[in-house]
């Protein structure tokens, strides 16, 4: 289920915003009756949704990875005309991003129009390991190591890692692996920040069971069958032939 105005967004019918502004309206419909509450959920795949008395069109389910370059932000569109991931992707339906990679930082970003799929992604609930490459140009101590490794204050959460250790020295630096849950706003900048580590690339390498493998910076590919079928059993769903893939 997810809210009616993300749908219509995701339908490419409106911003959310303008999408918000038909709901009030009067404008929409699900199931032949007028929804007028902006917290209203719906799902477009069992779900009849009209706009002014067209019906939703529907749409296939996509699975996206993207090896996201640093100097975009991980939105559908920006207001202050900055390059955002959308600008990378070039198929017919209307994906959007799974949660978010900061302006500055690269690699493994999911994308879909499966709305049930992302949002379980994104609950903290499911845990999802969330793997990222540090590359530093000082070695952390092992006092340094020791305390990040035992858990950092975020925006007053403690975010404990599954894995902290140095993965190995390279001729740009010290690549550090850290792997963790949380999905908090730049929560490894800040982790790093806290302990003084100076972050000279961060990198995201792997969603759970999806690793970002060999697809290079700024491409993106569909997920295979497999992947997708692993990314839902991951966060407790049925296999992805029962939500419209085949």
């Amino acid at each position: 289920m997810e809210r009616l105005q993300r749908i219509l967004a995701s339908h490419g019918i409106a911003s959310r915003r303008a999408s918000e502004t038909l709901i009030v309206e009067g404008r929409v419909k699900v199931n032949g009756k007028v929804v007028r509450e902006l917290g209203t959920k719906a799902d477009p795949t069992k779900d009849r949704i009209e706009v002014d008395g067209r019906p939703l069109s529907v749409q296939s389910l996509r699975y996206l990875m993207l090896n996201k370059p640093s100097g975009y932000i991980t939105t559908v569109s920006d207001e202050r005309n900055r390059r955002t991931v959308m600008e990378l992707i070039d198929i017919r339906e209307r994906v959007y991003p799974v949660g978010r990679l900061d302006r500055e930082t690269e690699g493994l970003l999911l994308l879909t129009n499966d709305g049930a799929l992302a949002n379980r992604i994104i609950h903290p609930r499911y845990e999802l390991d969330k793997e990222y490459e540090i590359l530093t140009l000082v070695r952390p101590s092992p006092a340094t190591m020791g305390a990040v490794s035992r858990g950092v204050q975020v925006d007053g959460t403690l975010v404990v890692p599954t894995e902290f250790r140095i993965l190995r020295e390279t001729a740009e630096g010290i690549l550090l692996r850290l792997v963790i849950h949380s999905g908090l706003n730049r929560v490894v900048r800040k982790m790093m920040d806290r302990h003084d580590i100076q972050i000279e690339r961060l990198r995201r390498t792997r969603i759970g069971p999806i690793s970002l493998g060999r697809t290079p910076v700024g491409y993106w590919r569909e997920l295979r069958p497999a992947e997708v079928a692993d990314l839902f059993s991951a966060v407790g769903l049925e296999g992805p032939e029962l939500n419209g893939v085949q």
